[in-house]
């Protein structure tokens, strides 16, 4: 089953949202154009723009300043998307090649900007200062996270906590604000808009330490980049922490690491299978699907503060989907 499955009657509104976000990616410079619709084409779950519809349910829904505001948060994860993939030096996503990869380093910086702007051209047009105030500070602390993920290159020493604070900044918070923007265009009385707020961090988390059990599990047609991407370029996730504390594995794990990582260069090394194997054989995947599943509890726990509607239970479903899904 695809994700879209799940809510077809956003169908109209979510066609509206590609249409919206395609005029908005128009630029008077062809090749600003060419490179922005070359990430846009290659597709997506549009997953927040999903999250900001479904919480305006909970309000008055508005579907023209909806759209706009999911419109802006789809046009700030793709400004991201697009500066990660220099930082990472990705040569593809979702299965097709990255702007970075086509383009080159400088075009998909200045590609990254122009979205961002776009972005923030479209949030212009919703007058709602406090959102702003809560979007701006979001974004800040996702740089923060970006830096922090920098830092912790190749740290394996780095402990639990310090992961879970860097993903929330990298990704939950982006899914936060989604619900929190589509309840506050709604007008939500501020009891739902903070359960909307919990949900999105919650489902947010779940996503992202699932995203980094499938940098193991997934295979590479399914995650559309090669299996085992992170960890070879040294981003070490929750899956990786436990395999270290792993009492069968993470002795051997730890011995190797330090022995094959001689520079940022170690992962090409042949240690690097080795350590992969090590780490699917290891409790590590087990621990991190719990983790995942805890997080989602608690999602679904916030959804039960809002009322019982057909857009709740959709919410419920897309909470499964997250920890079921396989790309």
């Amino acid at each position: 089953m695809n994700v879209s499955d799940l809510y077809p009657n956003l169908e109209i509104d979510l066609a509206n949202v590609e249409t919206q976000l395609h005029h908005q990616l128009r630029s008077i410079e062809p090749i600003l154009e060419e490179t922005a619709l070359h990430l846009l084409q290659a597709g997506g779950k549009r997953l927040r723009p999903v999250f900001v519809l479904l919480s305006g349910t909970f309000g008055n829904y508005d579907r023209d300043k909806l759209i706009r505001a999911a419109v802006a948060l789809e046009l700030i994860h793709m400004a991201t998307l697009v500066h990660d993939d220099v930082v990472d030096n990705a040569d593809t996503r979702r299965g097709h090649p990255t702007v970075k990869a086509n383009y080159g380093n400088r075009l998909a910086m200045y590609t990254g900007d122009f979205i961002f702007a776009q972005a923030l051209s479209v949030l212009s047009e919703i007058p709602n200062v406090d959102m702003h105030i809560k979007l701006s500070r979001a974004i800040e602390r996702m740089s923060v996270g970006e830096i922090e993920q920098i830092h912790d290159l190749f740290n394996f020493d780095q402990s639990m906590r310090k992961y879970l604070v860097r993903i929330r900044r990298k990704t939950a918070l982006l899914i936060e604000m989604s619900c929190m923007l589509g309840g506050a265009v709604s007008g939500a009385i501020p009891s739902y808009l903070n359960a909307l707020m919990r949900f999105g961090y919650h489902a947010g988390m779940a996503f992202q330490i699932t995203d980094d059990i499938l940098d193991f599990t997934a295979s590479e047609e399914k995650l559309g980049k090669p299996v085992g991407s992170d960890f070879r370029q040294g981003n070490i996730t929750a899956p990786t922490l436990f395999a270290l504390r792993d009492e069968q594995f993470g002795t051997e794990l730890r011995e190797l690491i330090t022995v094959t990582r001689t520079d940022d260069e170690w992962m090409v090394s042949d240690g690097t299978e080795r350590a992969l194997a090590l780490i699917k054989s290891s409790k590590g995947l087990i621990c991190a699907q719990e983790m995942a599943d805890r997080y989602l509890r608690k999602a679904n726990d916030a959804l039960l503060l809002l009322p019982a509607t057909e857009e709740r239970e959709t919410l419920l479903a897309m909470s499964r989907f997250i920890s079921n899904r396989d790309h």
